[in-house]
Order: structure tokens, then C-alpha cells, then sequence
């Protein structure tokens, strides 16, 4: 199988329509049809159900997605990752998602960058279930997640800390002034629906909650009494005026923890996760 015939399944698996994967893939469509139809035949299997109205994947079609994902997003790693080690300076890259990580984050930088050999770290900052792209493809080297909100499928993991849970709120809401609640008196609340995070298709699930992607959007609506949430502890630490943490007894605890490909053979990441699990 070709890496070329792997991206055109891709492109057709993804978008279950030949003619916008022939238009993502810059190509004719009926090219594009006959190699689909080669690989098929190769094979020995058929990999698309097609009719004149839809086209679905079959369950063999279903494996190959998931391994021509995976497959092709390890080419582009490795040459993003090849381009970065020629450059004068080659550095790592370390994911977290916006508005978290707070002192954590602070203390590992500060602590890898004192080690003897560090290589410079650059944060990407990126929004909700982007980490394990990020990685899969090389724009990222190692990443901080939050289970069991984030995914850790295919990943190599470290445990860093277990922390609780609090809920957002306006100031001004009664609830804001309570030493602690539970997660029956923030789910049930009408006047603050809980915010609604994309899944890892970035499609929400139904309710009335407000539509987010980072804490920075969130915390502007929770502000404007739209919405409310329910978020680690650290991430409710140095809220600003209008906005209150109050602590969640029954929510389950969240698990920080640092994550990088099990492929990878960069020093600087090995040395990262090390000091990682020493703080």
C-alpha cells in the first residue's frame, strides 16, 4: 500500500463523498475513484458501501481509517520533527490547553529550563481534545493532560497530581458565597445551564448550556451569568473579581498528567517528563 493511496482513503473515509475528497485532495474524482477501487482489489475487501445517494464505511473500511490516521499523521511527525531538529536551536514543544496548568505549568518550566542540556521549550496553547492531534502529528512534543476529561489513548503517560473539583460562578450568585456544594446544586440550577465542551469530533452534546472551547471564553460568559461549570481546582485559582471557586465535595477528582507519543526518541522529552514527575 502506498502513502498516496492512503491519503486518498483518508480524504474518501472522512468525508464519505468522493466528490468533496476530490476536491480536498486537488484531483479529479474519478481518478480518485479507480484507486480507491485498486486499493480495494488489493486488498481483497471492500472498504466503502457506496449507493447513488450516500457512501459508509464498512467495518474493514473502519480499521483502515483508524490505522491510516494514525499511519499518516506519523509521516507528518516525522518530518515536522526532522525539519525542527535542522534548524540552529531545535527546541520541544509542550501542549496545554488555554487557562490551565497555572503553577504547575510554571514550576516544570522553571525547573527543566534550570537542568544542565535543556533545550528551549515552547507552549502551545490549544483548546479542548486538540492534544492528541497535536502530538499524532508532530506540531507537539509532549502535552499536559487532564483525565479523565482528556484522552490518553495511544499515548505514553506520567502521573503529576490528583486534585478536586470546584464550580464557577458569578460573585454575586448565592451560591458563591457557600464554603462548599455539590454537584446537584450546580447541575440543577435554570438560571446557569452548565457550558457544553465539544467532543473529540468537536460536536457538542444537546442542552441549554453555553457552547465553549477555552476557560478564557468561559469565564466571560460564567461572568455574564450565562452559563456555569465545573472545573479542576486549579484551574479556578487567581479568578478574576466578578467570578467565584467554590469547591464540589462529590465531584470525582482529576487526574494532571504528562503525555508523548510512545515513539518518540527525543532526549529533551525524556528529560522534560523526568523533571516533570519530580516536582
Amino acid at each position: 500500500m502506498e502513502l498516496r493511496e492512503l491519503r486518498y482513503f483518508v480524504a474518501v473515509a472522512e468525508e464519505l463523498h468522493f466528490g468533496k475528497a476530490a476536491q480536498r485532495l486537488g484531483m479529479a474524482q474519478p481518478p480518485l475513484s479507480r484507486a480507491i477501487n485498486r486499493l480495494e482489489q488489493r486488498l481483497g475487501t471492500a472498504l466503502l458501501e457506496r449507493t447513488s445517494r450516500k457512501v459508509t464505511l464498512t467495518v474493514a473500511g473502519g480499521v483502515l481509517l483508524d490505522e491510516g490516521r494514525a499511519i499518516l499523521g506519523a509521516v507528518t511527525a516525522a518530518e515536522r520533527r526532522t525539519r525542527r531538529a535542522a534548524t540552529a536551536h531545535p527546541g520541544i514543544v509542550l501542549a496545554a490547553k488555554s487557562g490551565t496548568g497555572g503553577e504547575l505549568l510554571t514550576k516544570l518550566l522553571d525547573a527543566y529550563a534550570a537542568e544542565s542540556g535543556a533545550v528551549t521549550v515552547e507552549l502551545l496553547l490549544c483548546e479542548a481534545h486538540q492534544h492528541q492531534l497535536l502530538l499524532q502529528d508532530g506540531q507537539a512534543d509532549a502535552a499536559l493532560l487532564h483525565l479523565p476529561f482528556d484522552s490518553a489513548a495511544g499515548l505514553d503517560t506520567e502521573t503529576l497530581c490528583t486534585e478536586g473539583q470546584v464550580a464557577i460562578l458569578p460573585a454575586s450568585h448565592p451560591l458563591a458565597s457557600r464554603s462548599h456544594i455539590r454537584m446537584a446544586d450546580v447541575t440543577t440550577l435554570p438560571e446557569l445551564p452548565m457550558a457544553r465542551w465539544p467532543d473529540p469530533s468537536g460536536s457538542y452534546p444537546e442542552g441549554p448550556g453555553a457552547e465553549v472551547r477555552n476557560l478564557t471564553q468561559l469565564f466571560q460568559l460564567v461572568a455574564l451569568s450565562r452559563t456555569t461549570v465545573v472545573v479542576p481546582e486549579s484551574s479556578g485559582a487567581d479568578l478574576r473579581r466578578d467570578l467565584a471557586a467554590v469547591p464540589v465535595l462529590d465531584a470525582p477528582p482529576v487526574t494532571t498528567a504528562i503525555a508523548w507519543p510512545p515513539h518518540s526518541r527525543l532526549r529533551a522529552v525524556a528529560e522534560l517528563v523526568r523533571v516533570a514527575t519530580l516536582l
